[in-house]
Parts: structure tokens; sequence; C-alpha cells
């Protein structure tokens, strides 16, 4: 179906549209620049019916999958047709309300699905690089404190929201408030994750000594009392807030020479591919991750899918064509 750019929507159509969208500015109070996507997604609509031959009144449901269809073909993504399929369901409705439909063609269906963009993962080289660079020029306890960040944020693959909820040890307090805490003797941090779900994370070796210098040095400044048993702290004596980590690790990362400011979830991303790679067990990353369900962890097979075809592309003889 080609484009019909300059198709003139009939009178009695073009009046409908012209009535749903008072109705919007009047009852509904929507904002003027709502109205405005309103109208041009509804006029995109009355198009698409003049091209069918078919007034909006008589558009059916095979009339609106293929009006999908035509957007999809043509390069709009699935969020930018879910947008365009939700104003006008909010118009089929109200023809509906007013007794000039019997059912709402637009029920039911539904934007093409989006392709699930890959996390940003760092390579291990990068990783690695993140998480053993010392700032000299930064104050030494914050270098410590981040460096111990780091290393639990990328060697155990935590929530930045599981990280700053962490306690130094457990209690009452923290099992009421959903905190974590810090278990070293054990090697393992016990994390509150998405939905109450507790889960024991291991610390490894790096990540044991990070802790125990930062540990060392924690009470350099002293802690408010409603953040004296968080396991970090800021230099005001308050528990760390998400967005001073994501500050700080992008601080770090830029100082230790990576070419993009990293994030926490992108250390989580990391820590899941690493696993991923070395070891093939899926469930185990599962579980150390948190997911409830095991389709949230396979994405992590395509990044590992790329690792493995980036070391085919660069080591098997048969890879490429010499030119």
């Amino acid at each position: 179906m080609s484009a019909v750019p300059d198709a003139v929507i009939s009178a009695a159509d073009a009046a409908l549209i012209e009535r749903y969208l008072r109705h919007a500015r009047v009852e509904k109070r929507l904002a003027e620049r709502t109205l405005a996507l309103y109208a041009l997604d509804l006029d995109k609509l009355g198009q698409f019916a003049v091209q069918s031959g078919v007034g909006l009144t008589a558009a059916g449901s095979h009339h609106i999958r293929r009006w999908v269809a035509h957007m999809h073909a043509g390069g709009r993504s699935g969020r930018g047709i879910a947008l365009i399929l939700s104003g006008w369901r909010g118009f089929y409705a109200w023809l509906g309300r007013e007794g000039l439909i019997g059912t709402n063609p637009v029920q039911g269906v539904r934007a093409p699905r989006q392709a699930r963009p890959l996390p940003k993962a760092l390579g291990v080289d990068e990783a690695m690089q993140l998480a053993e660079h010392a700032d000299e020029a930064d104050d030494p306890w914050l270098d410590v404190r981040d460096a111990a960040m780091v290393e639990l944020l990328y060697g155990g693959g935590l929530r930045v929201g599981e990280l700053v909820g962490l306690d130094l040890a457990p209690s009452d307090d923290a099992l009421r408030a959903g905190r974590g805490w810090l278990d070293l003797p054990n090697a393992e941090v016990q994390v509150q994750g998405k939905g109450g779900k507790r889960r024991a994370v291991p610390v490894g070796r790096g990540a044991a000594q990070a802790l125990r210098h930062w540990l060392a040095v924690r009470g350099q400044v002293a802690a408010r009392p409603a953040a004296a048993q968080a396991l970090f702290i800021g230099q005001r004596g308050t528990r760390l807030t998400a967005q001073s980590v994501w500050q700080r690790l992008k601080r770090r990362s830029l100082r230790a020479g990576l070419a993009t400011p990293v994030h926490p979830h992108m250390l989580r991303h990391s820590f899941a591919s690493h696993v991923l790679q070395s070891s093939s067990d899926l469930r185990a990353v599962q579980e150390l991750l948190g997911h409830a369900n095991i389709g949230t962890t396979q994405v992590y097979t395509r990044l590992d899918f790329q690792h493995l075809a980036k070391a085919y592309d660069a080591a098997h003889p048969r890879a490429r064509r010499k030119g």
C-alpha cells in the first residue's frame, strides 16, 4: 500500500476528529502538546481510511492491522506504533460511547514487538582496568570506598539499590526495613532484591580485600545515627544514595581512561556476561542475579554469542576471506 500523504479526509470523518479533539481538550483537559500529537495521529488514521476506501466508523480490526503493518514496513518503531494505537484506541472508545460504532476495532491490536536491546557490558580488560584503578588525585577515603563499591558491583552483579541498602551486619532493623548486609567471614552478602526476595551473593577475593580496606577507614567519617549500620556512607555521614554511586562511578571510569562512562547496571551486565562466558551455566547466573524468570537472564546468551563470534572472526582461518 503506497503512502498517500495528500489524501483528503471526508468532511464527515474530519468533523468526527474535530469533535473528539474538542472533547479531549474540554472534558479530558489534555495538554496542548498532547492534543497536537493526537491530531497528527488521527489525521494519519483518516488518510489510511481514505486510501482503503472506508469511513472511520466502518473500519474494522483487519484495516487497523493492515495500517499497522504499513507503518512498521515504513520504518516506524514498535514503540512509536504503540503510541499511535493508544491514540486511535481512545478515539474509537469515544465513538463507541457516542453510539456511532458497535465495537472498537483497535481493541486487541498490538504494535509489533520491539527487539530487546542488548545490555551494555564492559570487556574483561576494561572491567579489570576499572576495578584496579587507583585515583591518586582523589580523596584517599573516597577512593578506597569507591574501589569497594566497584568490586561488589562487578564481582557480585548487585543492583545499585541492593548495594546502597547493605548494612555492616544483620539486624532486626535491617530485616524490617528490607535491607541486606555484609557477611565477610562467610565471604558473602545477603541482599534484598526485587519483590522482597533475599539471596546470598558470593564475595570474591578482590571484593573481600577491597571491603576490608574500606572497613578499616570507614570510621574516619562519623556516621549519622540513621546511617550507623550502613556499609557505604558519604562524607556527610549519611547512607550513600544510588545517585551518588552513579556519579562516582562515572567519574572513576573516566579517570581510569575508559572510553564510555560506566554506570552501576553496566557492571551488573558485565558480571553476568563474564560469568556466562566462563561457565556457560545460565541457571547459576540466574540465581546470582536474582532473576525470577530465566528468560530475563537469557539476554546474556546473546552477549556471550557476540563474544564467541568476535573470537571466531579473530582466530579462525576461514572466518574471513582474504582480499
